[in-house]
């Protein structure tokens, strides 16, 4: 019977050996694989584009902001459209009534002002047939001008509506900033407290949240507050243009019927 002969040491220390070539051989593979990976060799980071840099890496605060400012932007363009000399007292129709009224021609003026969807025109539809010819010496001029402030009080009120709107974005972009400011800053604290040391690396995405936030809410809040100022300037140069140019057809008419009344109490001269 035949028995299985046992293991030489020598075979024993060759499989030893050959095992620990293997291990070597790995380990160096290894170290070739991750000295062809090193910085030397390794590619750049790609660069932020300029929306990553100043948007998106605000996070999710920057989200309201951006509304906020589509919304200044459409609000810019309906008031660029809307706040003209053209919507308000056309050149052209101050003259056609001026012409009317001065040779006091009331119902004509009024005709002509109906057919003009103008803030001059409207107003002077309602505030000319306050004319009243049976009063002689004032001609209802006082009803006439309380008609045109009655008016100007009710129009401009829209106007004034949507740019108030300036007013709200150039006070809610800052708070809102502030609030994703917050946010950042907590953030970068829960971040020290996990890792109990100040990491740069770690805390960077905190703190861009914090400064990008403020950022955009002043970038939306500055040209808003200005706008404000300036459409409401317009608005008034432009309401003011046109009661004056209501008034001076009120007075265009006035002169045309008391014109030589007017001028015959004027002294000229001593009468023998």
């Amino acid at each position: 019977m035949s028995s299985t002969p046992a293991p030489s040491p020598l075979s024993h220390r060759a499989s030893r050996l050959a095992a620990i070539a293997i291990t070597a051989t790995l380990f160096a593979l290894s170290a070739i694989s991750a000295s062809a990976q090193s910085p030397l060799t390794e590619e750049p980071p790609v660069a932020k584009t300029t929306l990553e840099k100043w948007i998106l890496d605000g996070g999710i605060w920057m989200l309201p902001l951006g509304f906020c400012s589509v919304g200044a932007i459409g609000l810019s363009v309906l008031c660029v459209i809307t706040l003209t000399k053209s919507k308000f007292a056309p050149p052209a129709l101050v003259a056609e009534l001026t012409e009317l009224m001065q040779q006091c021609r009331v119902r004509s003026a009024i005709e002509v002002a109906a057919s003009s969807p103008t803030f001059l025109g409207r107003m002077m539809t309602l505030a000319l047939p306050h004319f009243d010819a049976t009063d002689h010496e004032k001609l209802g001029v006082e009803q006439v001008e309380d008609a045109m402030a009655d008016f100007a009080t009710i129009e401009i009120k829209p106007y004034q509506k949507w740019i108030g709107y300036f007013g709200v974005l150039s006070q809610v972009s800052p708070m809102l900033g502030l609030l994703g400011t917050v946010v950042g800053m907590v953030g970068a604290f829960a971040t020290l407290a996990q890792t109990g040391g100040a990491e740069p690396a770690a805390l960077a995405g905190d703190i861009s949240v914090a400064l990008l936030t403020t950022f955009g809410g002043l970038v939306v809040a500055i040209p808003c507050l200005f706008l404000f100022f300036f459409f409401k300037n317009r608005l008034n140069d432009l309401v003011g243009e046109s009661i004056h140019s209501g008034m001076a057809l009120v007075n265009a008419a006035t002169n045309a019927v008391h014109g030589e009344a007017k001028a015959a109490r004027i002294p000229e001269g001593l009468s023998a």
